[in-house]
């Protein structure tokens, strides 16, 4: 069961960070996957630094957590996850649904159940 949570963490830790080396580093081939739209060295400068500097801050979280057993930062970048899935629901009550909404949801809502039982089962 312990290689196992570590081996998903792995795998939300390599799927966020290429969404952080994305946004940081070329983030108009991004903004298609986030439905934003920069406006201009502003806007490109906010996808570089509030999208990739928390996807990137959350790959650093998950892999002290991975190299040293301090499992907490687990629990940190599950409570980021769950208030952008919180988002998403309340955009989706606000703005109405659109399908396109589901797939990063449910993979959002993945990530905070491997991580929140990661760090359960493993902070022991």
């Amino acid at each position: 069961m312990e290689t196992t949570l570590n081996i998903l963490v792995i795998l939300a830790t390599f799927m966020l960070s290429g969404l952080g080396i994305m946004s940081m580093f070329a983030p108009r081939r991004i903004v298609a996957n986030f439905a934003v739209e920069p406006v201009g060295t502003a806007g490109l400068s906010t996808i570089r630094s509030v999208i990739g500097g928390l996807f990137l801050a959350s790959v650093a979280l998950l892999v002290i957590g991975l190299t040293t057993g301090q499992t907490l930062g687990f629990l940190a970048v599950a409570i980021l996850m769950a208030v952008v899935a919180v988002g998403r629901i309340v955009g989706i009550l606000a703005d109405g649904f659109d399908k396109a909404v589901l797939p990063p949801l449910v993979v959002e809502l993945v990530i905070i159940a491997v991580l929140i039982t990661a760090y359960t089962q493993l902070s022991a």
